[in-house]
Parts: structure tokens; sequence; C-alpha cells
């Protein structure tokens, strides 16, 4: 495998800023001085505890413990390996590697699955959308459909990159095939159908679309990860999905479909204040929205919204306008997606138009503009109007039974919400949308809660630690500790945390604490016991360098947690001196104990060897009388 040099390392972390990094992922809020926060990428929270410094080139998570730098959240979120990731940050922000002699960088047999489907469909979505411009009969059939059928214009085709599949061409698998793509990418990038244990050739790899307008699938960070492909009077009839309307690709590697949102990686950047999400059905829906001038509207792709996909929001942006067809099936999506919404910490209003009959945005933005938008968030409600209207039309005229049995649907919806200033706001608004006494449906939800609590009072072990967790996360990501806090970890993480964040400490400790008192059989010891060595023997060359030291994701998860900490005015020399003493006497107290036992067993013969025992244990008690103890030069 190739080797990057680590000087090549040290300069692509002193060169990307964490922030840059991060933000792509989450959205950041200034958290004062060099520190900013935002929602974790890696578990379920509705107030930020995730924090990035970016003068120490760390973050970490207050609520789940997650901590690294660049390279480990590149890792973890895009799913790359360790060379992988460093190759992407570099080429994302224009840095150059070095690699050791005779290594030569990775050939294209060494790089991952993953990132070959990533370059496969970059060329497809090239190709695709080469298709749309060719000056063919087909690709002038094609742009005369996309601006006369469907009333886009070409620019927002260009915006968007839309394509066409060609009805009978080899030509894109020929290209990739050309390319030295492997047979396990091109059999599982989703864009072809083969035949298993057929060997791969522009013949035996048949195109998944043929004849079709295609949409590229971005994901969050905006790389193509699939296709929507619009049936059209060019479809072959051999297609086997000709009569669909809408065919997706199919999962893959890269693309999980209930995992992402169309137009989410465009709209992220959009919302704000003042400015939600908008979600509507479907992607030409969102194109339209877009069209218009309304850059916060996404899509599910083809799919019943889902947790993961709200989750995804809830990082940008806590508010959702939701924006479905006004038809029996664009309701009941809706009603859907109002649990999953509450669930997911999002406030969400639903938009309508009274008088409207059948409303669809993408006819309504075509003939109105973004005029229309105003119009119908002047007329949008909340979440239990909405829901009410939904389940009981004629509310005026049900009667107290019918009423209860929407309370007792709409409790399940409200039971989503995790605030208890969310859910006595619900009430109210359920009580007067429903006519009925604010204390009676507190009563009944309560009692609803109650039943609900039953049934999950024998949750497997730990269930009420990560609902614990997540309260602790909710409140507030508390702020770094500080060197007192430190004191209370285990004593070799202690004096590491301490020699991470004061280099002459360091230097000293190494020629005070022996290799003896430390306890290297875990990740902070080992990892203080190769620092102090390196000082000890080869002088410390600066904690850019401590990349070479760490050897398992373990130590790397470690060091990052303990650098992103902050020192503050604590006394650290006091510290340390008490951590070195704590080592010393663990190491020889049960020395003692040990002389005392063997003395007590020699009884009271004047021997050469118990004289020897009393001897050692002397010394051994004027030791720990005397500690060690360090002293920094002013």
């Amino acid at each position: 495998m190739p080797v990057i040099k680590a000087s090549s390392l040290r300069d692509l972390k002193l060169r990307v800023n964490i922030h840059d990094v991060v933000a792509r992922t989450v959205a950041l809020r200034k958290a004062g001085g060099n520190r900013f926060k935002g929602l974790c990428p890696f578990h379920s929270e509705k107030t930020p505890s995730f924090h990035v410094t970016t003068d120490k080139g760390f973050y970490k998570c207050f609520g789940c413990g997650k901590a690294g730098d660049i390279l480990s959240f590149v890792m973890e979120t895009e799913g790359l390996q360790f060379t992988e990731a460093a190759e992407t940050l570099a080429k994302r922000f224009g840095v150059e590697l070095e690699f050791e002699a005779g290594s030569g960088g990775p050939s294209r047999e060494e790089r991952s699955l993953r990132q070959e489907i990533f370059d496969i469909h970059d060329v497809a979505a090239d190709f695709y959308r080469q298709a749309f411009l060719a000056t063919n009969n087909h690709g002038g059939w094609i742009r005369d459909y996309w601006v006369k059928n469907r009333k886009f214009t070409l620019e927002l085709a260009d915006d968007f990159k839309i394509g066409f599949a060609p009805v009978e061409d080899r030509a894109l698998a020929e290209a990739l095939i050309k390319k030295h793509f492997s047979d396990d990418a091109l059999r599982q990038c989703g864009l072809f159908f083969v035949r298993d244990g057929a060997p791969l050739t522009s013949a035996t790899l048949r195109p998944r679309f043929r004849g079709r307008l295609m949409i590229p699938i971005r994901d969050h960070q905006g790389r193509v990860v699939a296709f929507t492909a619009r049936q059209l009077e060019l479809t072959p009839q051999d297609d086997p999905a000709r009569e669909a309307k809408y065919v997706n690709s199919p999962e893959t590697p890269i693309f999980t479909k209930s995992n992402l949102l169309f137009n989410l990686d465009r709209a992220r950047t959009a919302v704000g204040d003042g400015h939600p999400f908008v979600m509507v059905e479907g992607q030409l829906d969102a194109l339209r929205c877009w069209s218009v001038g309304l850059k916060t509207a996404v899509a599910p792709q083809g799919t019943s919204i889902t947790d993961g996909q709200l989750l995804l929001m809830r990082r940008y942006h806590s508010q959702v306008e939701c924006f479905f067809d006004s038809d029996a099936a664009g309701q009941k999506a809706a009603l859907r997606f109002l649990p999953l919404a509450l669930k997911a910490g999002l406030e969400a209003r639903f938009l309508t138009l009274i008088g409207e009959a059948k409303l669809d945005p993408d006819l309504l933005f075509l003939e109105r503009g973004l005029a229309a938008y105003e119009e119908v968030r002047k007329q949008s409600v909340g979440a239990m109007e909405f829901a009410v209207r939904s389940l009981l039309p004629n509310v005026g005229s049900a009667g107290a039974e019918h009423k209860a049995r929407v309370a007792q649907e709409l409790f399940a919806i409200i039971a989503q919400a995790e605030s208890a200033v969310a859910r006595a706001g619900f009430v109210s608004d359920l009580a007067q949308l429903l006519r009925l006494p604010v204390a009676a449906l507190e009563r009944d939800l309560r009692a609803f809660v109650a039943r609900q609590a039953g049934r999950e009072r024998f949750a497997p072990p730990g269930a009420q630690n990560g609902a614990n967790n997540d309260n602790g996360a909710a409140s507030g990501g508390s702020p770094p500790p500080n060197a007192g806090d430190a004191h209370t970890k285990g004593t070799e993480e202690h004096l590491l945390y301490l020699c991470l964040h004061h280099e002459p400490l360091l230097v000293a400790l190494s020629h005070q604490l022996p290799h003896d008192w430390i306890d290297a059989s875990t990740p902070a010891g080992s990892l203080l016991d190769r620092i102090l060595a390196e000082a000890q023997h080869n002088g410390w060359p600066g904690r850019e360098a401590l990349d070479q030291l760490l050897e398992t994701e373990e130590e790397k998860a470690l060091a990052a947690n303990l650098l992103f900490e902050n020192p503050g005015d604590d006394d650290l020399v006091k510290f340390a001196n008490e951590g070195l003493r704590a080592l010393q006497r663990r190491f020889l107290e049960p020395k003692v104990r040990q002389i005392e036992l063997e003395i007590a067993s020699q009884g009271t013969n004047g021997d050469a060897h118990l004289f020897s025992l009393l001897k050692q244990r002397a010394e051994i008690i004027r030791q720990l009388q005397n500690p060690p103890k360090l002293t920094l030069a002013s």
C-alpha cells in the first residue's frame, strides 16, 4: 500500500482549516474565540454539543464523546480509509501529497470500492449531460421536451447537470472499461444490469437507463451518488421498467435512499432565520422551487420520509415547511411526516391555499412564480391544526366519542415531542381545535404516555442510559473541562493530558518518571510511555509530530479528546507532581507490603537476608517520603 510521508500529512493538517472540512457536513456557529459548535453528525441531538477548535485542529462531541482531526472526520463521515481520506482532503483543498520512495501513490486497483463508484458516477453524469447537449436528433428532442413540456429553462438544466440516457448505446460502458474501473465497481455501481458470472464487456454491461431524462442525485456534500430517470416517448419498449414513470438507481455502497434528500446539498446553504427548509414531494417540484428563487426546497427519493432524512436536515436548521400535493396521497404523506418531524426536533408548519381544491406546488409556482410561496405562507398552519383538519374535517359536527378517538391518534404524534413545553403547547392548540377542555386532554395525554411507558418498561439494559446521554447533550453542550477536571482521570491519562498541553512539562517529566511506574497496558499509559521515551532519547519535535506516535484508532481518539480540552489557568506543574506521586505510590507501596510480609515470615533471626530486607524497606519508605518533584525554569 502507498505510504504518505509524515511531513506531507503535517503539511496537509497545517494548510487545511478544520472548520472548512466540518462545515461541509455540520452547520457551525461561533462559540467564542477559535471555537465553533453545531449538531453532532454522529448521533441524534437537539441542542448542539459538537465543538470544533480551529487553533488546535480538533473536534469533539460532548454528547457522544467522538473526537478527532480532519482526517478522522472525513474517515467517519465519508466511510474512507486513512490514505483515502488524506487523498480526498488533498484533492478538495489543492494540497499535493508526497509518498514514501517506491510507494508511488495508490493505483486504481488499490482505491476503495466506494471511491471508484463515486468516480464512475462522475463519468456517467458527464456522459448523460453531453447526450443532453448533443446536436443529433435525440439531443434536440430532449432539450425541446425540457423547455416546452416541462417548462424549465436550459440554464436550470445546466445548473443541475440534467442529462439524457441514449436509447441504444454502449458508449458509457466502453468509456468506463477504458478507464480500467474494477469489475466489482462496475457490477455494484447500479448503472448496469449484469448477469452473475458473465465477463464484463460493453456487450454484457446492459445500461439500466435508456431513453430517459436523467436527474443526478447528490448527497449532502454535493457528490453524485445516483440518478432518477424519467420516462419519455423515447424510452424503448424492451426497457424492463418501461411502464414506470420514474426509475431510481438501486441502492449501492454510496447510495441509501432513506438517508438522502434531493437538493439538500444546495438548500442547506440557503436556510436560516426566516428561511426554513421546504419539503416537497418530488425532485421536479424541488427544481421548480429553485427555478423561481425558492432555494430551500428538498425532496425525498421516491420513498416515505425517514428519520434519517429529517435528522440530516436538523443538522442545518430546525424549521421546515411541508408543501405536498393537496390530493389524498399527498395529505397522507404529510400526516406521516408530522410525528417524524417532531421526533427529530423539527418545528413543522404546513403550506396550504384556502379555496384551492387541488394544490400542486409544481403548477402553482409555474403559474404564479415566487409570489405564490408568500401567498401560501400567509395561510400556513401549525402541526395540530393540520392534523385535525386531516383527521376530522368536520369538527363542528363531530361527537364526543369521535373527538376522543382523534385525540388518541394525535397523542401518538404529540408524544414524539421531547420538550414538555412543546407538548403543552400542542395540547392547548388541540383543545381549541377540538373544542374540548385543556385539563381533560392533559389527563388523557398523561394516561396515554403512561401506557406507552408501560410497554417500554422492559427495554434492553442501557436504553435508559442512552436517553440520559442525549439529555445531557441537550442541556447545552457543556464547555470543555479544565485541568482540574482532568485530575479525575486515570493517572496516566491525567499526565498525558498535561504533557500534551505543556511541552516543557513533558520534557521535565521524561527525566523524572521511570518507565516501570507507567501502566503501559492501557492506551493512555502506552502512549504516555512512548511520548516520554521520544522526548528523552530523541528530543521532542513538537505537538505537530504527534501523529507519528499514534499507533491505534483508540490512541488517536484519546489524543484528540485530550488536546481539545482547555487547560485554563490551573497550576499544571502542581497537578503533574500530584500525578507523579500517585504513580510512585502505586509502584512502591506494594513492594513495601511484600517486603514486610517476607520480614514477618523470617521471624527474629538476625541473618544477613533479614538485614537486607530491612534496608530495602527503609530505602523505599525514604523515597515515598521524598517523592520526585518537577520544577520548570521560569
